[in-house]
């Protein structure tokens, strides 16, 4: 019986974790967003703060070949697909941080309805298909869908990587203390965007 189990996705997981032999993936969240919401204008503003860090991310896991994965929120509308969300934020309040980071050809691109990158979706079978343990997550909301999908990842036991500069907050204060908890009690590394290990 434990050979069988020793079989599946996640104990070969497992095993790369011991073996550290797994790679990291860049996962970018909810920046498909059309801010329409009320309070939009207040993120907005520390998104495009945070715009830097995020394309700093994506050239460097672009340059190093690393699996880049969208997570987005669908915003309750369970016919959307990549192309519409994307259409839709184009369409908002502030297309100019999202025309940045639209998602390329070749990207997978997962769909969530909830805070966590996880809860309902296909994310953690797909990273054990691409043989990833290491999460760099960049993107929004640091206190809230950042908080709780690198809470996710970690009882998930893959390791985590949070850097302040590529993700934006709505409060200052909660953001600070979500990197914090991340830091010590989920073991996360919190390294700028620049320094992030690839």
């Amino acid at each position: 019986m434990a050979l069988e189990s020793e079989q599946t996705p996640r104990g070969r997981r497992h095993e790369r974790h011991r073996a550290g032999s797994a790679g990291t993936a860049l996962i970018v969240v909810d920046m498909l967003n059309p801010y329409r919401h009320s309070e939009a204008e207040r993120l907005a503003s520390r998104v495009g703060d945070a715009m830097p860090g995020i394309q700093t991310l994506l050239s460097r896991a672009a340059e190093a070949d690393l699996p880049i994965v969208y997570v987005n929120d669908n915003y309750g509308d369970w016919n959307s697909s990549a192309e519409e969300l994307a259409e839709n934020a184009l369409s908002g309040a502030h297309p100019e941080l999202v025309e940045p980071v639209l998602p390329p050809g070749g990207h997978s691109f997962v769909i969530k309805a909830r805070h966590s990158i996880f809860y309902g979706t296909p994310l953690e079978y797909l990273l054990d298909q691409m043989a990833v343990d290491r999460l760099v997550l960049c993107g929004q909301v640091t206190e809230q869908c950042i908080f709780y999908s690198a809470l996710d990842a970690h009882v998930r036991r893959f390791k985590v990587a949070v850097p302040p500069d590529g993700v934006a907050a709505i409060y200052d204060h909660l953001a600070e203390a979500a990197l914090e908890m991340m830091e010590r009690n989920l073991s996360a590394e919190v390294d700028e965007a620049a320094e992030c290990s690839f």
